[in-house]
């Protein structure tokens, strides 16, 4: 008459398959609540048995046995619990070195597009030059040392003068406007 009652205490903790249940979990899967969920079976079948004193030894050994399994899963759970925790950290760590590689690598490629557009304002202007002295609007002159005055104001301006290039730049638009300074 007690098992139904015992019956209706398992479906309230939710375990469909009751104390037996424990028996067919994997041992990786085990808690304590499963150990003592076998304690509980193990002990109902050893009532069954009787009372001889061989059921009464192998009781108490079944109960070391019991024991050891109970310490086992706790250290196992532990282990678990250090595993994950260790997971997580790592996996936060990961997300923190992708977000500060995704900085670093933006801020290189902001410097890298800054470059290119730097040099690519530079490349129109002497692409303009270019076609002003092809046209003839600026006169090709000889510079000393047999160098044309472009290739001088280019060595120029690179070295440090952007006054000069500013003043190029001037007479390049002033032409195309039909001014001259």
């Amino acid at each position: 008459m007690e098992e139904p009652p015992l019956r209706e205490e398992e479906e309230e903790e939710g375990d469909e398959a009751g104390p037996e249940g424990a028996l067919g979990k994997s041992p990786f899967q085990l808690t304590a609540e499963d150990v003592y969920d076998i304690s509980y079976v193990m002990g109902r079948e050893l009532m069954a048995l009787g009372s001889d004193p061989r059921v009464t030894q192998l009781q108490f050994k079944i109960v070391r046995v019991l024991e050891m399994l109970e310490t086992l899963v706790n250290e196992g759970s532990l282990t678990m619990e250090e595993l994950r925790m260790e997971r997580d950290n790592l996996r936060k760590e990961v997300e923190g070195l992708r977000r500060e590689s995704l900085a670093a690598g933006r801020e290189e490629l902001r410097d890298v597009l800054q470059e290119r557009n730097k040099l690519k304002s530079q490349l129109l202007v002497v692409q303009e030059e270019l076609q002003c002295y092809k046209s003839g609007l600026i006169p090709a002159r000889e510079g000393p040392g047999g160098r044309r005055e472009k290739d001088a104001l280019v060595t120029r301006a690179s070295n440090a003068s952007s006054n000069k290039e500013e003043t190029i730049i001037r007479k390049l638009f002033s032409f195309r406007s039909g001014k001259q300074t």
